[in-house]
């Protein structure tokens, strides 16, 4: 059942609550933003006020600038904003992510963000928050998504690169420079490091490796790195240097690409990989269910990803719910 005085609204600039005087992962520029996680489609440069988590500040301030008036909140810690409490809660989807909870004597919303509840190596494990009202992303809201254990889909990546170095081939993984990359830097096997990483990759490695994190052996591939040291070696880059010179210099190679979005051949065929890696960050359809249905909520707003499919299947079920029209992108293999 909706409510007839919402303490949070759609608008377009984003999630807003009026009572509290701010916005939540807002993609137009507002006074005040509570930022769920670091990815350039909840975190966007122009805000004049940011609230995140430690990790999540951290990352905005190597991304959009160093110089941005931030505030950051610990996990399960509460924050009085002009009569209304906010909590952050970690979603699981990389590090530092939030759901956030907003709150006052009548209405609980908690708003997703991106989220998974499978626990991987890197993210803080998602926690359940019972609701009133929850706002779930959909990315890969449809039954033919579902995750396999990070044991089992490295147990299959390990061993494909010990076939490449074998074969004195390099082992080229490609995925997002921030927390795609970090996982599979955790999952590559001890006797395969160091591994060798992208600029973008290695950056990113360095400003959550300075907010605490700790991270397998890694080493930038620069001008100065010797052909003869990156023989048989794993390196982890983003999908963009596909067909480019850098890529063309490490040649012997083999590509894999990591993306929920290998679950589809025609994905694999469309990104030209050697081998597809279906790891995703974002919760899979019997996650996205079994949360849905645990929190409890009276109303579940549904915003990007399969939406409208998942809409209707909530009600189908008898579960109340709407579509949210919203700017972020989900799970993109472009970063």
């Amino acid at each position: 059942m909706r409510p007839k005085d919402p303490l949070l609204q759609f608008t377009d600039k984003g999630i807003y609550c009026e009572k509290g005087g701010f916005f939540i992962d807002p993609w137009r520029p507002v006074d005040k933003a509570l930022i769920t996680h670091g990815h350039a489609d909840h975190a966007r440069w122009g805000m004049k006020n940011y609230l995140s988590t430690p990790i999540t500040e951290a990352i905005m301030k190597y991304r959009i600038g160093a110089d941005i008036n931030s505030e950051s909140i610990g996990f399960n810690h509460k924050k009085r904003i002009n009569g209304v409490h906010v909590s952050f809660f970690p979603a699981g989807h990389i590090p530092g992510s939030a759901q956030i909870l907003v709150e006052d004597t009548s209405q609980r919303w908690v708003v997703s963000g991106d989220y998974k509840v499978i626990e991987d190596s890197i993210s803080e494990p998602f926690e359940l928050v019972k609701c009133d009202y929850f706002i779930t992303e959909s990315t890969f809201g449809l039954p033919v998504y579902r995750w396999r254990t990070d044991e089992e889909i490295f147990g299959e990546l390990n061993q494909w690169i010990s076939e490449n170095i074998e074969n004195k081939i390099n082992s080229v993984i490609l995925g997002y420079s921030l927390g795609k990359a970090q996982r599979l830097l955790q999952g590559i096997d001890n006797s395969f490091l160091p591994v060798y990483c992208h600029g973008a990759v290695y950056n990113m490695n360095e400003v959550l490796a300075a907010a605490g994190m700790d991270l397998n052996d890694y080493k930038p591939i620069t001008r100065d790195t010797p052909k003869d040291e990156l023989k048989g070696r794993v390196i982890i880059a983003p999908p963009s240097v596909l067909g480019t010179p850098w890529l063309r210099k490490l040649k012997p190679y083999k590509t894999a690409m990591a993306s929920g979005w290998m679950t589809l051949r025609g994905a694999r065929r469309r990104r030209n990989a050697d081998k597809g890696i279906i790891l995703s960050d974002h919760v899979d359809w019997p996650g996205l269910n079994a949360t849905v249905k645990a929190v409890e909520a009276e109303h579940i707003y549904v915003t990007h990803g399969y939406s409208d499919i998942y809409v209707q299947y909530l009600r189908e079920q008898g579960i109340d719910a709407d579509v949210v029209k919203s700017e972020y992108e989900g799970e993109t293999d472009t970063e």
